[in-house]
């Protein structure tokens, strides 16, 4: 934590006007990255963000503004921009900012460590990342190989004019590998070891991923789909494995279930959702196999946390429970603004972003099917693991998926190999069509670091647990 955080609070408090209510979120963020490509150690890079952000209400109007400039004089000359933007509030808010919940709870979150960065030296972590680069080039075929090790520590102060008082420290491992194989004119991609992943947590979660065991597997999966047929051109069933139901969750409900982009916010950039407000507590999302959570406190997962970025308490909730849709994902600004309930998900990527709302642990809960009983209910499919290629549409309804490593099924076994699996679907439909859910055994914590969204974009790291899903009648097909 920032030693000199209660200076700067001091200082704002008294550069601060007389507001109704103010908010103040002080955000300190930092990145290392390592990295060794084909052998060579690549540059490190080290990057650190450090600012604040204040939020005001006051006679109907809010606004917010932000600084890097941590003194009295930048903490005032950011106040002075939010009274100014104040005034544009009170004449075009869409709703009476007063009527917003305020914050109430003061509390304190941190991410369990149990084996720190610092516990590895720098010579360490690069021996590390060396030796799987060694493990990764076993062949003349393997064209390009690279492993790359990081660390994420963000620590967040919020305090507002009610007293609250607010504490959350997180701390990310970012891991992976990937090896590129080629002949002739087919090239084939495989990943692992965390590979666009994340979690909470110290060099303790490695293990997690298989980082670095896992490394030579991947290295002869990628030199194996180069010879392998295609992906057949069918309405098969289909057997997604955790690395994909995380991509699929992501974008086929997820996204449709962000409140604000149901209320229109995000039409002209990532588009809107298919989903419209009358149908929560009705309507069918997908078949009675389908129970979706937000749970913040799968403390692995990489938006696990106490508090919202708005300061209201994180609990584990049902947005979808057997089949039926039951609440959006949206903070409580959406939540005045809908008059509907939600959950606390108002997220900002920096200090220098407002809150809007965004999908955070967004899980599918385990059913009672190991694999091989999921692998035993179908006829005729194809297993897909490791999402490389996605596309939705505007609505986030209609959609075409592909995945780096398929096997074919056939009367309930595992046979060979097929490269370039895609699959393609509408929401709805697909997940009516769920007709397996695997059991805790087939439970992996997976996530992204990467996800886009509002104007101006902010890049925000989302969770997805799953277990291992069958999707019957999906269209499939390959790349060729």
């Amino acid at each position: 934590m920032l030693t000199d955080w209660q200076s700067i609070i001091d200082d704002f408090k008294n550069v601060v006007p007389g507001v109704e209510f103010w908010s103040l979120r002080l955000v300190h963020d930092e990145t290392e990255m390592l990295s060794v490509r084909e052998d060579v150690v690549q540059p490190p890079n080290l990057a650190q963000s450090r600012g604040a952000h204040i939020s005001f209400i006051d006679r109907g109007g809010m606004s917010y503004a932000a600084t890097s400039a941590l003194t009295r004089e930048g903490l005032a000359a950011a106040c002075e921009q939010a009274q100014r933007w104040l005034e544009a509030s009170r004449r075009h808010g869409l709703i009476d900012a007063t009527q917003v919940p305020r914050p109430e709870l003061s509390g304190h979150y941190a991410t369990d460590v149990a084996t720190s960065w610092d516990n590895w030296s720098l010579r360490d972590k690069l021996e590390l990342l060396q030796d799987i680069n060694r493990s990764l080039r076993i062949s003349p075929a393997i064209v390009d190989w690279q492993a790359h090790l990081a660390r994420r520590r963000t620590d967040i102060r919020l305090v507002t004019s009610d007293g609250v008082h607010i504490d959350q420290q997180f701390h990310y491992i970012i891991p992976g590998y990937a090896a590129v194989a080629n002949k002739g004119a087919q090239t084939q991609e495989r990943s692992g070891g965390g590979w666009g992943s994340s979690r909470q947590g110290g060099l303790e979660q490695l293990a997690g991923f298989n980082f670095p065991d896992g490394a030579r597997q991947v290295a002869e999966e990628a030199i194996a789909l180069v010879d392998a047929p295609e992906c057949p051109v069918a309405s098969a069933d289909v057997l997604l494995m955790p690395t994909q139901m995380m991509l699929q969750i992501h974008e086929s409900i997820g996204h449709p279930l962000e409140l604000d982009r149901i209320l229109g916010d995000e039409r002209n950039y990532a588009g809107t959702s298919f989903v419209t407000p009358d149908m929560f507590g009705s309507y069918r999302y997908g078949s009675d196999l389908l129970n979706v959570t937000f749970d913040p406190g799968l403390a692995p997962e990489m938006a696990s946390y106490g508090f919202d970025d708005d300061g209201t308490p994180a609990e584990r909730t049902h947005v979808i429970r057997d089949g039926v849709l039951l609440r959006p994902l949206g903070g409580v600004q959406s939540q005045a603004r809908a008059g509907m309930n939600g959950v606390a998900t108002a997220r900002a990527c920096d200090w220098n972003r407002p809150t809007i709302d965004r999908m955070a642990n967004l899980n599918l809960e385990p059913g009672n099917s190991s694999l091989k009983e999921l692998i035993g209910s179908i006829e005729y499919g194809v297993l897909m693991d490791t999402n490389r290629s996605w596309s939705i549409d505007d609505s986030r309804n209609k959609f075409q998926f592909g995945c780096e490593f398929g096997r074919l099924i056939e009367n309930g076994e595992l046979k060979g190999l097929v490269r370039n699996p895609n699959y393609r679907g509408i929401s709805a439909t697909f997940w009516r069509n769920l007709a397996g859910v695997g059991d805790a055994g087939t439970f992996e914590v997976w996530g992204t670091p990467n996800c886009g969204k509002g104007e101006p974009n902010q890049m925000i790291h989302v969770g997805h647990a799953s277990p291992a899903c069958v999707f019957r009648d999906v269209e499939i097909f390959g790349g060729e």
